[in-house]
């Protein structure tokens, strides 16, 4: 390149620079000035004054008529497992039938036996490959604790136990609860309080396993 040409090339340099600087520097302020545009944005901020209403609250109160919607969660006892005076329940808030049993059993076997073992001896799956052991049910403190216990630490956790109130709902939280009862009672039920007809079922041998399914 010879010296003229790199007289005329150095102004033409120098002209692009600026001319990107101030592109750059335009678009920065553009970009600065939507941002605050956005962020001073007309708003009412809950609990904040308002001079719009004419009570000068931003809150506004629910108008008449409303709806809730999801859980209303007015029944204390079903959805917390508690009294007023917040001790925990010792009875079941639904009665106790067979159904109720057997969604409480197929639940404890999805949700609870990996940690706890189908029987509750704190045997479970996960703990035989070094999860920290749980307390088994048939410890006298678990069998004499109330009911509203075993719901109250499925909603809350317990320890290394975390809630599942998220993956579990509260009437399946019961089922289980009352499952665990029966794991309970299967373990320290005086048989001798049994009437014959049902002493006899007990002691009467499983029944043979179809051969279809023997052979499975």
């Amino acid at each position: 390149m010879s010296r003229r040409e790199r007289r005329v090339a150095g102004p033409s340099r120098w002209l692009a620079r600026a001319l990107i600087a101030g592109v750059a520097g335009f678009t920065a302020l553009a970009a600065a000035g939507c941002r605050q545009d956005m962020h001073d944005q007309p708003k009412v901020k809950p609990l904040a004054e308002n001079n719009f209403f004419a009570d000068g609250s931003g809150a506004r109160p629910i108008p008449a008529g409303a709806v809730s919607r999801g859980d209303l969660r007015a029944d204390h006892v079903f959805y917390s497992g508690r009294l007023a005076d917040d001790s925990l329940v010792a009875e079941l808030p639904m009665p106790v039938t067979r159904e109720l049993l057997v969604r409480g059993r197929e639940r404890f076997n999805i949700f609870c036996s990996p940690c706890h073992g189908r029987t509750g001896q704190a045997d479970g799956m996960v703990v035989r490959r070094g999860y920290k052991q749980p307390s088994s049910y048939h410890v006298d403190r678990l069998r004499m604790a109330p009911v509203g216990y075993f719901f109250d630490v499925m909603t809350n956790g317990f320890g290394v136990m975390p809630s599942y109130a998220a993956q579990v709902p509260a009437a399946d939280r019961w089922a289980i609860a009352a499952y665990v009862r029966t794991l309970q009672l299967a373990q320290h039920f005086d048989a001798a309080k049994l009437a014959p007809e049902e002493r006899a079922r007990l002691d009467a041998p499983p029944a043979a396993e179809p051969a279809h399914a023997a052979a499975h």
